[in-house]
């Protein structure tokens, strides 16, 4: 781990990510024009948190303001409007039983989760002014591809997916931001943890340490329980199902 403790920062590094193969783009279908939608109406609370963020992506360089003409919570950037308008990618994503069917059999599970900001290191050439956001300081767009637009999940499936591609359904799965390297011998297994951490490196993937799990024969993964007996349902996900109270009446 300390050979590669820059893909486990503390911290956002500051400045913009490299170059990826793929730019993401957002292509508005024929005649479409963007809409303006009014501001949310925020709580005092949910403005402080706000601040806190803005600030933050204004350091480590994520937005840009721009000046207007007349002068724990999550944060949140609706795109909805321009989602109805824009072209759709085909690209696919992975189907959740189709990877989980590749555990069956591994003994040994580790899990990479990237950052919350994941798209920081998916640069992108985005056409700002598409994604500007109002708020009641200042208006700000992206410098990188966020996640909320349409296609963000299959550029990034689509980038993640080049990286690994030579571990893929080999020894590991990639959905999205979340990696499994699954394998029956220990040995073998930290062989393609040694792997998965240098195409890490090489492309400048920056992960979420503090969610990221090293050899388990258990874990979590898509609403189901992966272990060395086997995949089962996770029993937080239907717990609802199971207190049921029973009906009394028809």
């Amino acid at each position: 781990m300390s050979k590669y403790k820059k893909i486990f920062p503390d911290d956002l590094p500051s400045g913009l990510p490299p170059q990826r193969p793929y730019d993401h783009k957002i292509e508005l279908e024929r005649g479409a024009q963007v809409t303006v939608r009014s501001q949310w109406r925020l709580s005092q609370p949910e403005l402080m948190e706000l601040r806190t963020q803005l600030d933050y992506l204004l350091e480590k360089k994520i937005i840009l303001f721009t000046p207007k003409k007349d002068g724990g919570l999550w944060m949140c950037t609706d795109y909805q409007a321009l989602n109805n308008i824009t072209n759709k990618s085909r690209y696919p994503i992975p189907r959740a039983d189709g990877l989980i069917d590749q555990l069956r059999g591994g003994r040994i599970f580790p899990r990479l989760i990237y950052d919350e900001v994941t798209t920081r290191f998916v640069s992108q050439k985005l056409i700002f002014r598409r994604l500007l956001f109002e708020t009641r300081y200042q208006s700000y767009k992206y410098t990188v591809m966020p996640f909320g637009l349409t296609n963000a999940p299959s550029i990034f499936q689509l980038t993640m997916n080049k990286v690994f591609r030579l571990l893929l359904d080999k020894c590991g799965i990639v959905y999205l931001d979340d990696i499994l390297v699954y394998r029956t011998l220990r040995e073998q297994h930290l062989t393609d943890l040694e792997a998965v951490f240098t195409l890490c490196d090489q492309h400048r993937l920056i992960t979420k340490g503090s969610m990221c799990k090293f050899l388990k024969e258990e874990l979590e993964f898509m609403g189901h329980v992966v272990s060395t007996e086997g995949v089962k349902i996770d029993p937080k996900k239907i717990d609802t199902i199971h207190n049921w109270e029973p009906p009394t009446n028809v």
